[in-house]
């Protein structure tokens, strides 16, 4: 079985290319099922706002059949998506899982979501039965490299994220937020986390709107805001200065309609909006209105430039790690190749041994001695053991084949000739 790692991300697609690649949650175990029976015999599925990427164990010819199911499943022409599709085999994916769930290949460099994002899509592919032996050891590594990188370098010295670049921006964008109102909508990690980074920098007043109402609250009350349902927050959006939208809707939630109305009644006083999710939770056309500040995931790269610098160096030793660690998974993977062989030598090791052991018993019941029996098993567990392997070696004599004698030597501790 071979490896291959393949999507796109923030890297080599725009959004609204990514958005059409993307995995609904509530659809992924679905997809799992699906893609194991389309050529991939383990398969694991990471999507996020910034990347949607399937991990598989497969056999090479099956390939391009992997491919033509992702397709086929978000209704995809190749010519399409090809463009922005990578492809890593084998070696290639074990160094993108290290540097993806290292943060390596983030927005910002470094950001420590990912590595939780890739932890719940194993748990979830796993509790499909989706993953085996290649997929559960590279997670399993995948996970400790993540750790080791963190520790032993300063990659998080500084803690940043796409939710502390959007609230950078907003801070770009009013001189202070203590006297402004934010509209958060979804309550998933990321609206956490812009909660968190808006409470740091004082912000005046938050409101969570959420599908569910005691998820919201349950936000809210960490961080001192006001819970509101998804079907007030249209009423609601007047008293947003700054809206930040993170769901995991598969259509818009917010269009142009009910802005134009909102900055009606706020009498065309500015609304900074930030739609950090993928698929898009508010129209495009938004943007086209006067008095909106709109940008999406992709505008965010330019903010989170500046907390770049200081990570390069930290990126440089976590390179370093991750180098070593592919080198001991293939190690590991390459050792596999000899299962079948250790398994067939111990299995007909065990024949041998039960076939003379059961000649040993029938002399011991017919009165035998004991110690002539004993005798006479070892010697015959001796020659049987080195029977094929003599034949072997004295044609590879015969035949000047010296670096099969030499490999017996090493085989067998036998020193040198």
């Amino acid at each position: 079985m071979h490896l291959l790692a393949f999507g796109i991300n923030h890297h080599t697609a725009p959004v609204e290319i990514r958005e059409k690649a993307a995995f609904a949650p509530d659809k992924l175990v679905n997809a799992l099922h699906e893609v194991t029976h389309s050529g991939a015999e383990e398969a694991a599925i990471v999507s996020t706002c910034n990347r949607t990427e399937l991990y598989c164990g497969l056999d090479p010819a099956q390939r391009e059949h992997v491919i033509d199911w992702f397709c086929h499943y978000h209704h995809l022409k190749r010519e399409e998506i090809l463009p922005y599709l990578y492809q890593h085999p084998d070696q290639e994916a074990v160094k993108h899982a290290f540097r993806v769930a290292a943060g390596l290949d983030s927005m910002i460099l470094g950001e420590p979501q990912i590595l939780g994002q890739m932890k719940e899509a194993f748990a979830h592919a796993h509790k499909a039965g989706a993953t085996g032996k290649i997929l559960n050891r590279l997670f399993q590594q995948t996970f400790t490299v993540a750790k080791q990188v963190r520790t032993d370098t300063a990659i998080g010295a500084s803690a940043v994220s796409v939710a502390s670049a959007a609230v950078s921006l907003a801070k770009q964008i009013f001189n202070t937020l203590s006297e402004q109102t934010v509209l958060l909508i979804g309550a998933g990690e990321m609206i956490e986390l812009c909660a968190r980074h808006l409470k740091e920098h004082g912000i005046g007043h938050m409101i969570v709107a959420n599908r569910t109402v005691e998820r919201a609250q349950l936000v809210a009350s960490e961080f001192g805001a006001e819970a509101i349902s998804l079907s007030e927050m249209p009423l609601r959006l007047t008293d947003a200065d700054i809206v930040i939208t993170s769901t995991a809707s598969q259509l818009p939630i917010l269009g142009k309609g009910a802005v134009e109305r909102a900055l009606k009644t706020r009498r065309h006083r500015p609304m900074f909006m930030v739609d950090i999710a993928v698929p898009r939770d508010i129209e495009a056309e938004v943007g086209e209105l006067n008095d909106v500040y709109l940008y999406t995931i992709d505008d965010l790269k330019e903010v989170v430039q500046g907390n770049m610098e200081s990570r390069q160096e930290a990126a440089r030793e976590a390179e370093k790690i991750i180098d070593t660690q592919v080198v001991d998974f293939m190690h590991w993977v390459k050792s596999l190749d000899a299962v079948p062989t250790i398994r067939a030598l111990r299995e007909a090791a065990d024949a041998v041994r039960e076939a003379e052991l059961q000649q040993a018993r029938s002399r011991l019941a017919r009165g035998e001695d004991p110690n002539k029996v004993i005798e006479q098993l070892a010697r015959a567990l001796t020659n049987k053991f080195t029977h094929t392997p003599s034949d072997a070696l004295r044609k590879a004599d015969h035949d000047g084949n010296q670096a099969l004698l030499d490999a017996a030597r090493r085989l067998f501790n036998l020193g040198e000739d």
